[in-house]
């Protein structure tokens, strides 16, 4: 019997950014809107969702990450700028976005979409936006005051984060939120 086990592709944030990132969420937190924050310690930013495979095709994945990666340069990003997904009059994702690095995360992306794509996975049609995921916003009730609060903080700045790795990670979901675990790492080592 194969056992799956739930999959993405991300970066880690400095801590810095982590810090920023959870005064911003403690600021947003007041309104009546019902949103599932993210845990700051859970914060990354994500290049690619798999979902649920089999645990024997995890080297595969790997290796490709790793491929993909093998030859890109380290780089910096800002993480700045609140926002929403659709759009801060419907709420549905909270987000903090990217103001520099952000061909560098579009790159990324791409070369794990390449690699990725050749063993099966399917390709994201939606064009890559690199954001940070704050919140996933759960129903209407006080979604208008919470846009307005984001709308107010595009300006936020949560600082800057050293980008020299990409991570494949494996999730568990449980009562208290995911469980992350990391499955391999894959080195940012161009020049």
């Amino acid at each position: 019997m194969s056992r799956t086990v739930r999959t993405f592709v991300a970066v880690e944030i400095s801590p810095e950014v982590r810090s920023h990132a959870a005064r911003l969420i403690a600021s947003l937190n007041g309104t009546a809107a019902k949103v599932k924050w993210v845990d700051p310690h859970n914060l990354h930013m994500t290049l690619k969702f798999l979902g649920e495979i089999d645990l024997r095709e995890a080297p595969q994945v790997c290796a490709a990450v790793a491929e993909a990666m093998a030859d890109l340069p380290p780089f910096s990003i800002r993480v700045a700028g609140a926002g929403a997904f659709p759009d801060v009059v419907h709420p549905r994702t909270v987000w903090l976005g990217v103001t520099e690095g952000s061909e560098e995360m579009v790159e990324l992306h791409e070369r794990l979409e390449a690699n990725l794509t050749k063993l099966g996975f399917r390709q994201e049609q939606r064009r890559f936006r690199p954001h940070l995921t704050i919140g996933r916003v759960r129903g209407l009730q006080g979604a208008a005051e919470l846009g307005q609060l984001v709308a107010d903080r595009a300006d936020f700045d949560a600082g800057v984060s050293d980008i020299d790795e990409v991570v494949v990670f494996s999730s568990e979901l449980n009562r208290d939120g995911p469980t992350y675990e990391t499955l391999s790492t894959a080195t940012l080592a161009g020049d």
